[in-house]
């Protein structure tokens, strides 16, 4: 059965996006099945993936609203991974979802024959905490927190971190913070620092040994319409991006195997 893990945070400009897109092709060269589902009506994970929000045929508001299967709608992208696009039209969604049945569950039902399929299930949420991310949330094991360390960062964090216990309580009991992601790190930024040390003495093992840090080739990456792995391999973003993957895979086999992140030899 496939993980199925939201990538979300509230605050724009964190990296959610580009997480999902590097996160999903990293996993690809590690033999992983991967499906990412772009739930931002921005689409910008989508046109990252190499592929023409504005030409697609069909899109993740067909699926919410019962237009489509996931099969249906999947696109094999050319990193790798299968997609599931989006455009504008999911906007509409976010209202007609309102006033659908069962409306939190669209996706979680969507996915519920297509799970044993991949290895991981990424979803790119939108920068707000909305029906669609509510619909992440439910169909998800896990989330994953890209965040900045500036000093926004933790109140932020908060509001996301109270929406999640609501879902596990009201939704999805099994749902669990899988990491929080450092994201666009400056190490020559004493603020970075401050927070960064911060997230690490409240979330302990929670927080990713692996930090992504600011380079340039992983900000060119998405006007090409690759991944950094297929733009520039050997970028500092490509291989922490590898290393992330590397991290997420360990942490699931630890927990299968019930060793602790802490103790687990590094």
């Amino acid at each position: 059965m496939g993980k199925v893990i939201s990538v979300t945070n509230q605050k724009g400009g964190v990296g959610k996006t580009t997480t999902s897109v590097n996160l999903a092709a990293s996993l690809v060269a590690t033999k992983r099945k991967v499906l990412m589902i772009d739930l931002d009506p921005q689409g910008n994970a989508t046109m990252g993936s190499g592929v023409n929000k504005h030409e697609l045929e069909s899109s993740i508001y067909d699926v919410l609203v019962d237009q489509m299967t996931v099969a249906q709608a999947v696109i094999h992208t050319e990193p790798g991974y299968d997609l599931i696009g989006s455009n504008a039209d999911l906007t509409a969604a976010e209202v007609e979802l309102l006033d659908l049945e069962g409306k939190e569950q669209r996706l979680n039902r969507a996915l519920e024959g297509v799970r044993s399929q991949y290895d991981y299930v990424l979803i790119d949420c939108p920068p707000s905490l909305n029906m669609l991310t509510v619909n992440a949330l439910v169909a998800s094991d896990s989330v994953i927190i890209p965040m900045q360390c500036e000093y926004y960062a933790l109140e932020g964090l908060s509001a996301l971190l109270n929406t999640i216990e609501k879902i596990q309580s009201a939704l999805n009991p099994k749902l669990e913070i899988d990491g929080l992601l450092r994201t666009m790190y400056d190490p020559r930024i004493a603020l970075s620092n401050q927070v960064s040390s911060q997230l690490t003495e409240h979330f302990g093992d929670k927080v990713y040994r692996t930090i992504i840090p600011r380079n340039v080739r992983l900000a060119e990456a998405p006007s090409h319409g690759l991944p950094v792995l297929e733009y520039d391999r050997k970028s500092r973003g490509a291989v922490s991006y590898l290393a992330l993957a590397g991290e997420l895979i360990r942490r699931a086999e630890q927990k299968i195997s019930g060793t602790s992140a802490e103790t687990a030899p590094a």
